[in-house]
């Protein structure tokens, strides 16, 4: 489950790695929530968006395209082309992925993703 992946994640980031579910769980009440290739995912009927627990940080994966859309929101916040990296010693930035995610949700099938 989702909730043992963020009980084995890092202590130090699981308080931030909990409040990104329970809001990702807000914008797809509807999706599917399991764990793939060790990894959470939101699906609904296809990928919508994924996260994961790393050491320092968590990554909140809505996919390529939007976060190229979010780039100029996204200026202060690290990110790699498919993430938007999350360190676990910062406040999650709640409103901007509260955004990003229902975008994506919004948006779901107009390619990119894993599926």
């Amino acid at each position: 489950t989702i909730e043992a992946y963020i009980e084995a994640a890092p202590a130090e980031g699981q308080d931030l790695l909990r409040q990104l579910h329970a809001l990702l769980k807000k914008v797809a009440p509807k999706a599917e929530e399991t764990i793939k290739w060790g990894t959470p995912f939101f699906i609904n009927p296809r990928f919508v968006f994924a996260f994961s627990a790393h050491k320092k940080h968590a990554s909140f994966a809505p996919t390529a395209e939007v976060i190229e859309h979010f780039a100029d929101e996204l200026k202060g916040h690290p990110t790699t082309q498919q993430f938007l990296k999350l360190p676990y010693d910062t406040p999650l930035p709640v409103a901007l992925v509260r955004k990003i995610a229902k975008y994506r949700l919004k948006n779901q099938g107009e390619g990119g993703g894993f599926w």
